[in-house]
C-alpha cells in the first residue's frame, strides 16, 4: 500500500465545477462524446463496468483550500457567469459539497486507506455494479459502488464514486460518497460530495486549471 504522502501533499487544491470536467484525463484530449458524458449528456447503453484501479494512486481533499480561501477567485469566476448565485452563495454551496474530516484517500490493488487527521482505516472493497442517476437539471451521472465486506473493519462498509466517466478510464479526480447504511441510502445523498485530486497536483497548478477551463 502506498505510504501516506506528509504535510507538503497539502499544496493541492482544485475546485470541480458541478457538470464540467477537464478538457483532458492524465494528459489526454477527451473524445466529443467523453466530454458530453463529462456534460451529463450521454445514452445509458453506453455506460460500462469500471474496476477500482481506475482510482488508483494517492488523493488529496480539496476542502483545505475551500477553507484557506485559495478557491475564492474560482467561486468569484462562477458567481460572475450565473448572475443567479452571489459569491457568498456559491462558496455556501461547496463548503457543503467538499465538507470531509478525510484528510486524503490511498488506492492501490483494491485496498482503500482513509486517512483522518493521524487515523488511518482501509479495506478491500468489491465492485457492486455501478447506477445511473438523473438530476433535477435533466442531466445525467453516474456512480460506481463498492462495498467493504470486512466486519472487523472501520473503513465506511459502502462508497460511490462520481468522476463524470462512464466507461473504463484512470479518474483524473473525483467525488466520493462514503456511509455504513446501505447503497440505497447513500444514491439519495445530493448535498455532499467531497472531492479528491491526485496529490502530485500543486494548489496553484489546478487552481489555474480550473479557471482556464
Amino acid at each position: 500500500m502506498s505510504a501516506h504522502i506528509g504535510k507538503f501533499a497539502m499544496t493541492l487544491g482544485a475546485l470541480l465545477v458541478s457538470g464540467q470536467l477537464f478538457a483532458h484525463s492524465h494528459g489526454h484530449q477527451m473524445t466529443e462524446a467523453e466530454q458530453k458524458a463529462a456534460n451529463g449528456v450521454f445514452a445509458d447503453k453506453d455506460v460500462k463496468d469500471r474496476k477500482l484501479s481506475d482510482w488508483d494512486g494517492v488523493w488529496q481533499s480539496v476542502y483545505p483550500f475551500l477553507l484557506d480561501g485559495s478557491l475564492d477567485p474560482v467561486f468569484k469566476q462562477k458567481a460572475a457567469k450565473d448572475k443567479s448565485k452571489t459569491f457568498d452563495q456559491v462558496k455556501a454551496y461547496y463548503r457543503t459539497g467538499y465538507a470531509t474530516d478525510v484528510d486524503s484517500i490511498s488506492i492501490e490493488s483494491n485496498v482503500m486507506e482513509f486517512h483522518t487527521g493521524r487515523e488511518v482505516s482501509s479495506c478491500h472493497y468489491d465492485y457492486s455494479g455501478y447506477k445511473i442517476l438523473t438530476y433535477a437539471s435533466g442531466k445525467k451521472g453516474v456512480r460506481y459502488l463498492f462495498e467493504c465486506k470486512d466486519a472487523s473493519s472501520s473503513a465506511p462498509k459502502f462508497v460511490q464514486f462520481s468522476d463524470h466517466i462512464i466507461g473504463p478510464k484512470a479518474s483524473s479526480h473525483f467525488h466520493i460518497f462514503m456511509g455504513n447504511t446501505s447503497h440505497e441510502a447513500l444514491l439519495k445523498e445530493m448535498d455532499n460530495w467531497p472531492t479528491y485530486y491526485p496529490n502530485e497536483m500543486y494548489k496553484d497548478q489546478v487552481v489555474d486549471e480550473m479557471l482556464h477551463h
